[in-house]
């Protein structure tokens, strides 16, 4: 500063600094300290507190371009509470920390849209409530700027929606209320209606403790930003309060499904003023209401949509299709909005099972890990290839203290689980975290046919079933068998293994698990699973136990699929090599998994799927030749690029030529989805033909869409069950009363080729 000055007190004059610089302020010594005014070349001006050279203390901020701002400041960073006012024409009022909005904060944007709320590093997070200047609201949680989490947006002409978001779109279960007042509960995907749901028009009986949150329907809520902490708490309260007190739908619902990370943005903060303005504020539309206010008495409809686009109507007997009584209303709906799993919490009755299962397994993988990695040989496979390992409470020289039951733990096989899940590209730490980590696991809430009860990772990547002692020793019988199996063909359809364990309780209880890779686990919706053997005797579902999570039979299916030849011939090539493995091991009762996903069809899908398609990474170009030669028209199909799809479950192996793309590897590119690398048996292309009608549904369009483009899931399932004395028995016992032909219990041979026959009938020849 200025030469020669020794005094150590707060001294005010004014020196122009070498670089062109003026400060006029009080110094300590050589530096700013006390009150000032500093003004860059660039005719930036800052007027207000300095400590030891920095801006430290209330001041106020003026930029060349008109910019300001007036708040504290820390360490010469904007930092605290203050206010900034745009060169647009924005302004915030709220929390910083270093540069950036952190905390509470309102931020008034140039466009006239208000956001009330959190904020992290300069983008929504948390809380809040975004109001857009054409008066379309949205309360709840955000995440980096966009809606994510639990949220109600309610639109202008009176409709709206209380859902879970994520990206910005609806995604998951939800309960939309149109202004007309009428009603639709269901499931929403990307931003679209997808899957089965309710639909009441006005005046029908609705489940109870179903009301749209007030807090964007009766109140006003506003969130204290003032500078001090006991105004911003005392807003945030009041903004909790009444979420809380008025959100009753939300203990209904469980966390949706995984979601795709080609969804595009719909908020955007890069310039830290304002957000895009293709924000969503588009109402839903009450087409639901309008179209059946003067249907007769029904007031109740059962609904299915495939991506927005109603595909099923069913007409419920009764004005509210439940019985009367509001406990019982409660529980069907639990039920529906719920699905098949329930999250294991403390007290759950499965709860010290997970516990051990998880110490267990953390134990096991983190033992075997470190061990080089080497070929498996035949001791490998023997009774002496065992990890045992007692768990007490409160802990032993190799095991840590614990809040479960005692308990011994017993690994089959390490070595060869281990490289089974190297072989199948599954991370030691991502295996553990999966199952393992902070997250609970989640019950199937049916059991399985045979009594097994069946637990999901939260990820959703393993799926882990006890066995019954006899499927435990037929496992460990095939394992070397299967071992090979899967090594030599690495586009197997077979069960993927990733680990066998044993529990042992208090009194001598054993439980017995097996670790599986779950081969639904995509970012793709399922909207229909079913299980094929091949029989007909007892293979349907009866119809009042059918629901969107129904795992349905042959007898139910009423699709055949036409899949590229190449694709077709591959397919049936591995399904003839592992029946004959399966039938090499006496093994019967096998099943074929098959889990289709309905695209929406293409005469009625949005113009969007241009500019999607565009986002996913094809150019315009490709589209256009795409659009000229392909026969999959809900389907674009390219060249594989690692590391640019969305990856699946345990993908592993090469797919065969594509004869529409003429890549050995390709692509499978959903407009308004993603990208997904397309495999033997994962995210499949095919054309789904009605051949009779859909015991699922009783389609009302008299102009129902008959085809589909769909996304095939398959894998061969349930090869724990020999053809042993009691199967012999049944088949003698069955064929007195039924055809031999159609019964389950045939011996091996002749399963697997009725098996095959079957399969082939479901996905035909092309002409």
């Amino acid at each position: 500063m200025a030469t020669g000055e020794t005094s150590t007190g707060n001294i005010q004059r004014g020196n122009t600094l070498p670089n062109g610089d003026v400060y006029v302020g009080n110094f300590a010594g050589l530096v700013p300290h006390g009150f000032g005014k500093y003004m860059w070349t660039d005719g930036t001006l800052y007027y207000g507190e300095w400590d030891t050279s920095k801006m430290t203390g209330r001041g106020a901020i003026q930029w060349p371009s008109g910019a300001s701002y007036d708040g504290d400041l820390c360490g010469g960073f904007i930092d605290g509470a203050g206010t900034f006012k745009g060169v647009d024409g924005s302004l915030y009022k709220g929390s910083w920390r270093m540069n950036k909005k952190h905390g509470m904060g309102t931020m008034v944007y140039a466009n006239s849209d208000t956001y009330e709320g959190f904020w992290n590093e300069g983008l929504p997070e948390g809380f809040g409530k975004y109001t857009w200047a054409d008066s379309n609201t949205y309360i709840g949680s955000w995440k980096s700027g966009k809606m994510n989490g639990r949220g109600v947006m309610k639109w202008t002409n009176g409709d709206t929606l209380d859902c879970n978001w994520v990206n910005g779109l609806a995604h998951g279960k939800g309960f939309c209320k149109y202004a007309s007042g009428a009603c639709y509960i269901g499931t929403w995907d990307r931003g679209l209606k997808d899957g089965h749901g309710m639909f009441y028009q006005p005046g029908s009986k609705m489940p109870c403790n179903l009301e749209v949150s007030e807090c964007v329907t009766d109140h006003d809520v506003s969130i204290a930003s003032s500078s001090g902490n006991e105004n911003a708490n005392r807003g945030l309260l009041f903004l909790l309060q009444n979420l809380c007190n008025t959100w009753r739908i939300r203990s209904f619902f469980h966390r949706p499904r995984r979601i795709s990370n080609g969804t595009a943005p719909v908020f955007d903060d890069n310039s830290g003023n304002q957000f895009s303005e293709d924000s969503s504020t588009v109402p839903l539309t009450a087409d639901e209401c309008l179209q059946d206010n003067g249907v007769d008495k029904v007031l109740v409809y059962e609904r299915e949509y495939v991506q927005g686009v109603l595909i099923s109507e069913k007409p419920k007997e009764h004005d509210s299709g439940m019985p009367d009584s509001s406990k019982a209303q409660e529980h069907t709906w639990q039920k529906q909005a719920g699905g098949p799993m329930e999250t294991i919490y403390k007290g759950h009755r499965s709860y010290y099972l997970m516990l051990n299962l998880q110490l267990g397994i953390r134990y096991t993988v983190g033992k075997i890990t470190p061990v080089p990695l080497r070929e498996v040989r035949s001791n490998d496979f023997g009774p002496r290839a065992r990890i045992r390992m007692y768990f007490p409470c409160e802990g032993s020289q190799y095991t840590p203290p614990h809040c479960s039951v005692n308990f011994f733990w017993k690994d089959y096989c390490p070595m060869v689980f281990r490289n089974l899940r190297e072989m199948f590209h599954i991370d030691a730490a991502d295996y553990m975290m999966s199952i393992c980590g902070d997250d609970s696991l989640k019950e199937l809430s049916s059991p399985g046919k045979s009594g097994s009860i069946f637990y999901l990772s939260q990820d959703e990547r393993f799926v882990i079933k006890t066995l019954r002692k006899a499927e435990l020793k037929i496992l460990l019988k095939m394992l070397p068998k299967y071992y090979n199996h899967v090594r030599a063909y690495d586009n197997t359809l077979i069960t993927k293994f990733f680990g066998v364990h044993r529990i042992t309780l208090k009194g001598g209880r054993k439980v017995r698990f097996v670790v599986m890779g779950n081969m639904f686990c995509t970012e793709l919706r399922i909207h229909r699973k079913y299980d094929l053997k091949g029989s007909t005797q007892g293979r349907s579902t009866k119809k009042q136990n059918i629901n969107e999570n129904t795992t349905l039979k042959d007898l139910d299916l009423s699709y055949v699929f036409h899949v590229d030849k190449p694709w077709r011939d591959a397919l049936f090539r591995q399904i003839s090599l592992d029946c004959m493995f399966l039938e090499s091991q006496s093994i019967i009762d096998y099943s074929m998994l098959l889990g289709i996903h309905f695209r929406a069809p293409s005469h009625l899908k949005t113009s969007t799927s241009q500019q999607n398609s565009l986002e996913s990474g094809i150019s315009d170009t490709d589209l256009l030749q795409y659009e000229e030669k392909s026969s999959w028209k809900g389907f674009m199909l390219v060249a594989h690029e690692p590391g640019t799809t969305v990856g699946g479950s345990h993908i592993r192996g090469s797919m065969v030529r594509a004869s529409e793309a003429g890549y050995e590897e390709v692509d499978l590119v959903l407009p308004g989805t993603g990208r997904f690398r397309v495999q033997l048996g994962v995210n499949m292309p095919a054309r789904a033909l009605k051949v009779r009608e859909d015991m699922n549904t009783e389609l009302e369009n008299p102009n129902s869409i008959e085809e589909y483009d769909v996304v095939l899931y398959l894998g061969i399932i349930d090869i724990l069950q020999e053809y042993n004395v009691s199967k012999r028995v049944e088949h003698a016992v069955k064929s007195l009363k039924f055809d031999p032909l159609s019964i389950s219990a045939v011996d091996p041979s002749s399963y697997a080729k009725r098996f095959v026959k079957f399969l082939e009938s479901v996905f035909p020849e092309q002409d």
